[in-house]
């Protein structure tokens, strides 16, 4: 018996041993090697390494996930980033209805501007006469704008 306890105990030794050779402890994921062999390629320090060769030498157990460098200010950042003017849309070239529709006169005020600037949206799509609105978008869509406009009559 003695014996086969201590076989059982030497195989599973074994087998963390080998376990533990393949699969590293605390490997980075993929995204972070991939992170850093970018951050290196573009500084420079590769040493005319590849992926394969730079994620064997630099992603294995052991090794530190290239840190996003940080905003100075991060509040001046946020700002930055916030006035970019991708964000922006761009609705000085959109066409707006300038009233609501009699077609949809009877419905309830919020309904009846939806269906408007739905209207007028689609009509525009026709003309390319939206100023590169989408329908809903992050930092007022053409819908958000129409509304605004109808509201303020």
């Amino acid at each position: 018996m003695n014996k086969w306890i201590a076989g059982v105990v030497a195989a599973g030794a074994g087998l963390a041993l080998w376990t533990g050779s393949y699969v590293p402890a605390q490997a980075m994921t993929a995204k972070q090697c991939s992170a850093k062999y970018k951050a290196a390629k573009s500084a420079g320090t590769l040493k005319g390494m590849k992926w394969r060769a730079f994620r064997k030498a630099e992603c294995g157990a052991g090794a530190t996930a290239a840190a996003a460098p940080a905003p100075a200010n991060p509040m001046k950042a946020k700002a930055a980033s916030s006035s970019s003017p991708a964000s922006a849309p761009a609705s000085s070239s959109a066409v707006f209805p300038s009233a609501i529709s009699p077609k949809f006169a009877k419905e309830k005020p919020g309904r009846a501007r939806m269906h408007t600037c739905l209207a007028q949206y689609h009509a525009n799509k026709a003309t390319n006469a939206n100023g590169g609105l989408k329908w809903i978008q992050k930092g007022g869509g053409y819908y958000s704008q129409c509304v605004k406009r109808l509201k303020a009559k």
